[in-house]
This record gives structure tokens, sequence and C-alpha cells, in this order.
């Protein structure tokens, strides 16, 4: 069987064209969805690999969400290799991973963080499926509603719609557990 022949120059200036500009995104978006510099950069990096594998299949339209579904892909297939770990002992992997969110903050703004955080991520987390995907694309890695759309296959209006109504939950939640008073943080 004989390998499908691939042209590397169209491949690179692709990859340059569309990936490339986005690197600085994709680390941002890595971060914050693994919360650990090293395994942003990891994800990163297969992200991009996976992106390169793939680029002369690519249309050209919204490159962020494409790449921005690649790296989520990604990172689920990570986690998945991962929660070996989690099962063998959930208690030593939870707080190493909090020991590494927690390096660079000083003891009062550690708490104050940690407590808004706590009751930002419990807020997104109650948040139904469809609800929470909106969410972290717009709001976390600010994918415009027509480049969340495409990354989750559905209509620029119901991203809208759903970004409403999880904001407003989030919020009813916020206030209910006093992170959030009178509009503002607390």
């Amino acid at each position: 069987m004989s390998e499908p022949v691939v042209d590397a120059k169209a491949q690179k200036d692709a990859f340059d064209r569309y990936v490339v500009p986005e690197i600085e995104v994709l680390y941002r978006v890595a971060r914050s969805i693994t919360r650990n510099p090293t395994d942003a950069e990891d994800l990163v990096q297969d992200t991009m690999l996976r992106a390169y594998r793939a680029i002369l299949r690519f249309d050209g339209r919204h490159p962020r969400a494409w790449l921005l579904t690649i790296m989520r892909n990604a990172q689920i297939n990570r986690v998945r290799r991962k929660r070996p770990e989690l099962l063998r002992d959930p208690d030593a992997t939870m707080e190493r991973l909090a020991d590494e969110d927690s390096e660079d903050l000083g003891p009062e703004a550690l708490v104050v963080e940690s407590q808004f955080d706590a009751a930002v991520e419990q807020a997104v987390g109650a948040l139904p499926e469809k609800f929470r995907d909106v969410v972290e694309l717009v709001d976390i890695q600010g994918l415009s509603y027509a480049e969340a759309a495409e990354a989750l296959a559905i209509p620029t209006g119901t991203v809208m719609s759903r970004l409403h109504r999880a904001r407003t939950r989030i919020r009813k939640h916020l206030e209910s557990s006093g992170a959030y008073v009178n509009g503002r943080p607390a």
C-alpha cells in the first residue's frame, strides 16, 4: 500500500497562514483549560501537530474555531488517558493540581481568588453541558458567536440564546452563594 502524496509546500504555506497566527490564542486557551503551563504547552503542540496533518483538508473558514475544536478533542483524549491516575489516588492528584495553581499568589489574594474562582467554577460546572460548552468557547476562550457556532455545529442564534441563559444561571448561582452582590463580585 503506498503513502498518499502530500504537497509539502502547500501544507507548510497553509499551516503558516492559518495556524501560526493563532498560537498565542491557543496557548492562552490551553492554559485556561489545563491550568498548568507545561500541560498547556503539550496540548498546544498536540493541537498543532493534528492541525498540520489535517491542514490540506481545511477549507480556510474560521481557523480559530477549527483549531479550538481540534484542541478540545485533543484535551478530551488527554483527560481520558489521565483518568487512571485520578482513580488510583484522587486526593493526591487534586492536591497536586491545586498546589500548581496557587504558586504565584500571596496569601490574601489566594484566599479571595480561590473562593470566588470556586464559586464561579461551581456555577459553570452546574450548567447543563450545552450551556457550559457555549460559556467556555465565548466567555472563557474568547471566540466570536460565529466561531463558537461553527465549533459546536449549531446556529449562531442558538449560541447567543444559550449564552444568555447560561449567564443568567451563573449570576443567580453566584448571588445565592454570596459571591455576587448587587451585580458585582463580593
